[in-house]
């Protein structure tokens, strides 16, 4: 079975938007999740998030439908807490 994200993995937005999670986990010492499968769910879900709503919407924090008005971007306020506490944030996408 397909899952929802394949549709979107691979386009530029997607690569984008893995760039994106590339630079940021540089510039903070931190690292994307080793595991590829997890790292290409939470990345496609968040550019259908982009496609939709224009901005880089937290897939695992999110409402359903997503509201832009209470929905939290990635990388989310709370990610040093959690990964302080828990060694990666909420989504497993980036780790110490």
């Amino acid at each position: 079975m397909a899952n929802s994200w394949d549709p979107v993995v691979g386009t530029e937005k997607y690569l984008e938007t893995l760039e994106r999670a590339r630079i940021y986990a540089e510039e903070q010492g931190l690292s994307l999740n080793p595991d590829g499968e997890r790292v290409k769910k939470v990345i496609g879900l968040m550019t259908m998030n982009l496609n939709a709503a224009g901005d880089y919407y937290c897939p695992c924090k999110q409402s359903h439908p997503l509201d832009t008005e209470k929905d939290v971007l990635c990388p989310c306020p709370e990610i040093h807490g959690e990964i302080e506490a828990d060694g990666s944030c909420f989504c497993k996408l980036f780790f110490s």
